[in-house]
């Protein structure tokens, strides 16, 4: 069996489909993945450290002003679609999977109109327009949010869950957790993150909280400071204090929630899974600088079962960790929200996935 992947351009996409291709490569080891991203893009190089080979296409999203990427965008996407017509006809797939992202549409577009099945994995309450545009030609549409109906046809949804890096919801103890980052497992623990590349505002959220941690002999951070804030935010006073550990970027998220008691972080919707399965009381800052403000809609789901707070990103670095602050001080709430997150974790949708995807391969296609 032959199954292409495709889509990514941020961790969100990506870790999703890698998280489908081992589930794959668990039920059936000798399955052919191949993998088909944007050049240049973050999955050129995490797909093949994960294992797996992968074809990068010469596609890019279109800006919001009038640039010279969105003047080329028609010639990117005739070239991709030509390029993905050669990659499929080459490794005769018998079911092509799309994540989201650039490389998503071309290669599911080519994919369906060659006559082979198509399901898509959409991460976000608010879907993306890759998937909202291929969701008509597409044999099943996994989703991580009740009410997608009102995006895609009713008969193709079906609900599994995001799925998620396989080392997640296992029993890791806080104290091998404080060993790897220097931190003390008897303490209180806040986890700022920001995704990989960083969030400025959850950034001077615990910049801004200084006064706050130099008095609180209780009270630690594992703060991920993302490569694109590293420089400034590794020199401020607030990285310097004993009670915090700053990190360019966390590798292990599994630790990292093991020790956690609050989480402060963005509300993508791999993030909010992670939480999810994790069982931990978060404070989410939606990003305001996301397409169709799909932050929002995820916290929204989860504030409304009463499974999360919610911070504006513009009142984030005043409140954020006062509130942290708060709910360690208020272990009732805290448990109360570790309760109502942890009923919405789905630990086994990349194997529901995956059940799909073998549930729609046939035959090989003449192409």
């Amino acid at each position: 069996m032959k199954v292409i992947i495709s889509g990514g351009g941020t961790g969100g996409h990506i870790y999703p489909a890698i998280a489908i291709a081992d589930a794959l490569k668990k039920r059936e080891p000798l399955i052919d993945i191949l993998f088909v991203g944007a050049l240049g893009r973050m999955e050129m190089e995490k797909v093949p450290a994960a294992g797996y080979p992968i074809e990068g296409l010469w596609i890019s999203g279109l800006q919001r002003k009038l640039t010279w990427s969105n003047l080329m965008f028609p010639v990117k996407v005739m070239h991709s679609m030509v390029r993905c017509r050669s990659i499929v006809k080459s490794f005769k797939p018998d079911v092509v999977v799309g994540v989201g992202g650039y490389a998503s549409g071309p290669l599911v577009k080519v994919a369906t109109q060659m006559g082979i099945p198509a399901v898509l994995q959409e991460q976000n309450s608010y879907p993306g327009i890759t998937n909202k545009l291929l969701a008509k030609k597409a044999s099943k549409i996994c989703v991580a949010y009740p009410g997608m109906e009102k995006f895609f046809p009713k008969e193709k949804i079906v609900f599994t869950g995001n799925p998620m890096r396989s080392q997640l919801g296992n029993d890791l103890t806080k104290q091998e957790a404080a060993n790897l980052y220097g931190l003390d497992p008897a303490k209180k623990t806040v986890l700022a993150v920001g995704g990989s590349l960083g969030a400025r505002t959850i950034n001077k959220t615990i910049q801004e909280s200084y006064d706050l941690l130099k008095d609180r002999n209780d009270i630690q951070v594992l703060w991920q400071i993302g490569k694109l804030y590293a420089a400034h935010y590794l020199e401020t006073p607030a990285a310097k204090l004993s009670c915090v550990s700053p990190s360019v970027y966390i590798d292990r998220m599994d630790l990292a929630y093991a020790l956690a008691d609050v989480v402060i972080a963005r509300a993508g919707a791999m993030t909010i899974s992670e939480l999810c399965l994790t069982g931990k009381a978060v404070i989410l800052v939606p990003s305001p600088y996301v397409a169709e403000d799909h932050q929002t809609h995820n916290a929204m789901s989860l504030v409304k079962l009463g499974a999360a707070l919610l911070i504006a990103d513009s009142d984030a670095p005043q409140r954020a960790f006062p509130e942290a602050l708060r709910l360690l001080d208020h272990p009732e709430e805290l448990n109360k929200l570790e309760t109502e997150i942890k009923k919405l974790g789905r630990p086994n949708a990349a194997d529901e996935v995956a059940d799909i995807i073998f549930s729609l391969a046939q035959p090989k296609h003449k192409l």
